[in-house]
């Protein structure tokens, strides 16, 4: 027996009681993502939009004052949209502060390669560049549109080996658990106006991978009791099975979190990845123990489930 719990070895929540507030709040989650998605839509990156992102270092710290100046410099090449901000962390750590990021995109025929050499002639020599990104439109647009389509196989995929290894009524609600995880996991994006990348994606893959897991074991468990007690209705199985998965699921969620936020504080070019992370294993967590298995009181019954009324039980 383990010298300190946290968590109790068995818990009786009734999860199924709760399912309708659970809904809401999904439901909610949901409400807040689409309109802002079809209202601010997203803050595509440099890899979406195509342009020009030059990060240069100072021997010093740069001030607000500087970035104004920085600012200026850069609007008066006349580029059609700029962002100018300051970097922290890795080289950009001494000294603090010491690094500048510039993105901008080009005017119309202006090639990105010039405009990249532009920039770097009005900064001067004082810097050190220590990265400079050129993406065109059409890769731009082929890589928000690959994206996008990845991240629906992943989901459909993942729904697919789901309903395989158990039945298709697990799978239809492993997609809709999954889908809205990801889903308002990318909402997230559009709500904060954080920039949408291709690190994005890959958090969003990364989420969707992470959601099912908890998802399958809350599954296996329910197939197993089901064999076991073919008798007792479903709501009560899937509060059983909940319940006696709740502290691995929670523990997991736990464990996992505690090796992304590191990363969150002190990696600040993984901050939005991280970010997306563990807010998604909030999401998928509360999806996986509330909603994804619920959902199966409103589909067909498994195969080989057999309810009988308590009264005739016991008769």
């Amino acid at each position: 027996m383990p010298l300190l719990r946290f968590l109790p070895e068995a818990t009786n929540i009734n999860f199924i009681g709760v399912r309708y507030y659970a809904f809401a709040f999904d439901g909610l989650l949901l409400a807040i993502s689409i309109v802002s998605i079809l209202w601010h839509g997203f803050n595509l990156g440099l890899d979406f939009t195509g342009g020009v992102e030059v990060e240069a270092k100072a021997p010093y710290s740069i001030s607000q004052s500087q970035i104004g100046a920085i600012r200026e410099q850069i609007t008066a090449l006349n580029f059609n949209d700029q962002v100018i901000q300051t970097v922290g962390g890795g080289p950009c750590a001494r000294p603090e502060g010491s690094c500048v990021m510039i993105r901008v995109q080009p005017r119309a025929n202006q090639d990105y390669n010039a405009a990249a050499q532009t920039i770097k002639n009005k900064l001067g020599t004082k810097y050190t560049y220590l990265n400079t990104q050129v993406i065109g439109a059409k890769v731009s647009g082929e890589l928000l549109h690959a994206g996008i389509y990845a991240a629906i196989a992943a989901v459909i995929c993942i729904s697919l080996w789901v309903a395989f290894r158990f039945e298709w009524q697990y799978g239809a609600a492993a997609a809709l658990a999954t889908g809205h995880d990801v889903f308002v996991t990318a909402g997230l994006f559009s709500v904060l106006h954080l920039d949408f990348t291709l690190t994005s994606i890959a958090a969003l893959l990364t989420l969707a991978g992470y959601s099912i897991n908890d998802t399958v074991v809350v599954f296996d468990r329910l197939r197993e009791n089901r064999r076991k007690y073919k008798r007792m209705p479903l709501a009560e199985l899937i509060n059983l099975s909940t319940n006696q998965m709740l502290t691995r699921t929670i523990l997991t969620s736990v464990a996992t979190a505690l090796s992304i936020i590191p990363l969150y504080f002190f990696v600040p070019a993984l901050m939005e990845f991280t970010g997306a992370i563990l807010f998604g294993i909030v999401v998928g967590t509360f999806s996986s123990t509330y909603v994804a298995a619920a959902l199966l009181l409103y589909l067909p019954k498994p195969a080989g489930h057999i309810e009988t009324p308590v009264a005739a039980e016991a008769s």
